[in-house]
């Protein structure tokens, strides 16, 4: 399960951190995700009959004397267990850290730490129920998550987060039954995975997608195995939609308060009628446990995803080619708009669909398609929903006049193909991986944000973390992962033997940070 974690310096600051789950390393637990629109497109696209769904179409609304029991009961059967066994290679990692640390935890990387508490805490390190501490044991190599089957022929939708240091993967149903599954695919940027059961002349329970979203106020039950307890429910409202968390490019959750713990991840919460609703991914919490505010990926979202999982094995997602920044209050004043909204372009590169289609710097985005654009967050995922070669009316505003423009959109090239495009047009650029970081453009145009820490490297030593931003390389401002990589590029061929960092934690202290340079 993610977590959101919350903590409070001297009754002052409250830090909120994203925390992957215990599927990370070993014997952990992991956390939930959302969906899309369709009416009855689940029968054609993953196969089985829809009058074979689980449902509860005919059901009131829950009483004070039967609660959600009747819906509990037809929805629980289509809910699984995910039992993973973790890549040794990382258990190695795990194991050769924590020697390092000499068992401190509050000396390894953020990533690293959640998963020893959650280890301890299931293995020794049990004092408020009155179990002594023990030796901590060997590694397992196991983590647990939830799932759900989405057809009678054994498609299981899950997080990624949850299986993708998998080596083996085991799928349990509720009835006990344990069965192998493969992993078809897995989206990091939604944190939606896409398993197989292969059994023959079995048919699994199954439910489907919701085709409406829901309402703030509406009644939702979360169904998973949390703690690696089995089959839990529990009840709640929604409590908010379109959540931005800083878990993705593409957040855009539903806040849930049914009680959302660790191993819930990848579980499904459903709506009255016995629909999903949404795919439980994280939770905004001070302690690890639930305080009520969980976070799931909308049905509308899943939906998408999952099919292009099944048919591809990966998401392809459109691509312009710009780097923007939010236009705010004093822009839109000074730009003639009556209300801040848009995408202003800071950057266009070179040879992207955003060039060929003739956008400049300086170009505020307005509309895409006909749809208003209300911040770059916005316009990222709009862009991403286009498919690759699709031409799309761009609507800006260039020298106080609006107009539109053709740009046939792209596709959005890999993280790998970004980092060899760094050293066009100037000395050979360093890709931040080398560093052990993985990095994404600002929201606001300033400075770059750290999506990844690689929990083995020196980044993550020194303490960066993910949601930190990078203001400045060896003095240099940064506004993108090219100028990092060219001013790294730059400071190794001073000689530099490490470079300094200007970062900006999320809590908005600034401090400078080393980080040493290989030959």
């Amino acid at each position: 399960m993610k977590r959101l974690t919350m903590k409070s310096e001297k009754g002052a600051r409250r830090l909120m951190a994203l925390a992957l789950a215990g599927a990370l390393l070993g014997a952990g637990v992991a956390a939930p995700v959302q969906a899309e629109k369709a009416g009855g497109v689940l029968k054609t696209l993953f196969g089985g009959e829809k009058e074979k769904a689980v449902t509860a179409e005919n059901m009131k609304a829950p009483t004070l004397e039967a609660g959600f029991a009747d819906l509990a009961e037809k929805v629980m059967p289509a809910v699984v267990s995910i039992e993973v066994e973790v890549d040794p290679g990382m258990m190695r990692k795990g194991r050769r850290l924590f020697r390092k640390f000499g068992g401190d935890l509050d000396k390894l990387p953020p990533e690293l730490r959640r998963f020893f508490k959650d280890f301890m805490d299931q293995f020794g390190g049990m004092k408020r129920f009155g179990i002594p501490e023990q030796p901590m044991p060997r590694f397992r190599g196991r983590a647990v998550g939830s799932g759900f089957f989405i057809s009678s022929d054994g498609y299981v939708v899950t997080n990624h987060h949850v299986v993708s240091k998998a080596a083996k993967i085991w799928v349990k149903t509720a009835d006990g039954k344990r069965y192998r599954a493969r992993l078809l695919g897995s989206d990091k940027k939604t944190d939606l995975a896409l398993l197989k059961v292969d059994a023959k002349g079995k048919s699994f329970h199954y439910v489907q997608f919701a085709e409406k979203e829901p309402r703030v106020g509406e009644w939702v039950i979360a169904v998973g195995n949390p703690f690696g307890f089995g089959g839990t429910v529990t009840a709640g409202i929604v409590s908010a939609k379109g959540r931005y968390i800083g878990a993705g490019p593409y957040d855009d959750f539903l806040q849930i308060d049914a009680a959302i713990n660790r191993g819930n991840s990848g579980g499904p919460t459903f709506n009255m009628k016995g629909r999903v609703v949404g795919v439980n991914t994280a939770i905004f919490s001070p302690t690890g446990g639930s305080v009520g505010i969980g976070f799931a990926i909308p049905a509308r979202v899943a939906r998408k995803i999952v099919r292009e999982l099944k048919e591809k094995g990966h998401v392809v997602r459109g691509w312009l080619g710009v780097q923007i920044q939010a236009v705010d209050k004093e822009m839109a004043e000074g730009l003639g708009l009556d209300e801040p909204h848009g995408a202003i372009v800071v950057k266009v590169t070179p040879g992207s669909p955003a060039e060929k289609g003739g956008l400049k710097t300086g170009d505020v985005i307005l509309e895409v398609n006909g749809r208003k654009v209300k911040n770059p967050r916005h316009l990222a995922m709009m862009v991403a929903d286009i498919n690759p070669d699709v031409v799309a009316k761009v609507a800006i505003l260039r020298d106080g006049r609006r107009q539109t423009l053709d740009v046939k959109i792209g596709r959005m090239p890999s993280d790998e193909e970004i980092a060899r495009t760094f050293g066009k047009g100037g000395p050979a650029a360093v890709s931040p991986a080398e560093l052990g970081l993985s990095l994404r453009p600002a929201e606001n145009g300033e400075g770059v944000v750290i999506a990844e820490v690689d929990p083995a490297s020196r980044a993550a030593e020194k303490g960066l973390r993910s949601g930190d931003v990078i203001l400045e390389v060896a003095g240099e401002k940064v506004n993108s992962p090219s100028d990092f990589g060219k001013a790294i590029a730059r400071a190794r061929e001073k000689g530099r033997k490490a470079v300094l960092l200007l970062v900006r934690s999320r809590n908005g202290d600034q401090r400078f940070v080393a980080l040493p340079l290989k030959k």
